[in-house]
């Protein structure tokens, strides 16, 4: 089944991130590999007014063109409102795309975004034509308020950023998912084995976000590989219907009128 962002389908559920790779070809394979069509790239690490960064952007944007697929800027190390906005028009103007992938952080150690600079720079984008994709930790509330702003994706973390601790917080997730059954749900950042992807589809996820888990692998190419498997899992198992847990055991071939044989002591 298709993914939907802002009414544009996609056929993979794994949205992949450029950077961290160890060479750029790496990168192409590994993207190419995980069958992604959505692939993310920073502009904050260079200078968009001057076109810093520009060879590689091309690069990227052929390697999407390959996958038939789509760009999405992010806002990445932006830590107010009026910086995200700032970037994500330079963003427009030089990838002709309305779709940003917004990022607020509001705390350096771990990379939390800033709740209150976020829904700020949430609705001045929309206002102005973005499609936004609003990057925020687990917190229901603000998942809330980014859904009634107008934002029809979310991405709420698994775990900061670059940790690869996986899900710290199912139980949060799993009610964003309950509470917001109309949104379209993609899990961004702190993923770092496949089946941390796989549970976040089990749960009923949209998609997954990352981009170290692969990146940093010892094989990049087939550690993308392993993950959009995983997805793929994970998405069928939703779909198959999951049995609920049982406290106590339960046969699995029932007892009622099976033989048995009873051994005679002579």
């Amino acid at each position: 089944m298709s993914l939907t962002i802002y009414g544009t389908s996609v056929n993979s559920r794994l949205l992949i991130g450029s950077a961290l790779y160890p060479s750029p070809e790496i990168m192409k394979q590994a993207i190419l590999a995980s069958g992604a069509q959505v692939v993310t790239l920073s502009l904050k690490r260079q200078n968009p007014a001057q076109q810093a960064g520009a060879k590689i952007w091309q690069y990227i944007q052929e390697v999407v063109n390959q996958q038939q697929g789509y760009l999405l800027p992010n806002t990445a190390g932006c830590k107010s409102a009026k910086e995200a906005v700032t970037l994500a028009k330079m963003s427009r103007e030089i990838f002709q795309t309305n779709w940003i992938k917004l990022e607020v952080i509001g705390d350096d150690y771990n990379l939390q975004p800033d709740p209150i600079e976020l829904l700020s720079a949430t609705e001045q984008l929309l206002a102005d034509g973005f499609n936004v994709l609003p990057y925020c930790t687990d917190d229901l509330v603000l998942c809330q308020r980014l859904y009634d702003l107008g934002c029809q994706v979310i991405m709420p973390w698994a775990s900061p950023i670059g940790t690869g601790k996986g899900l710290i917080n199912p139980y949060n997730l799993e009610t964003i998912r309950l509470r917001l059954p109309e949104a379209t749900l993609i899990l961004d950042a702190g993923i770092g084995k496949p089946s941390d992807a796989c549970l976040a589809m089990e749960m009923g996820y949209d998609a997954v976000l990352l981009n170290s888990a692969i990146a940093l692998a010892d094989s990049p190419v087939v550690m993308a590989k392993a993950f959009a498997l995983a997805l793929q899992a994970g998405e069928q198992a939703y779909v198959g219907g999951i049995m609920e847990q049982r406290q106590t055991a339960h046969p699995s071939t029932p007892t009622l009128d099976t033989p048995f044989w009873h051994q005679s002591r002579g």
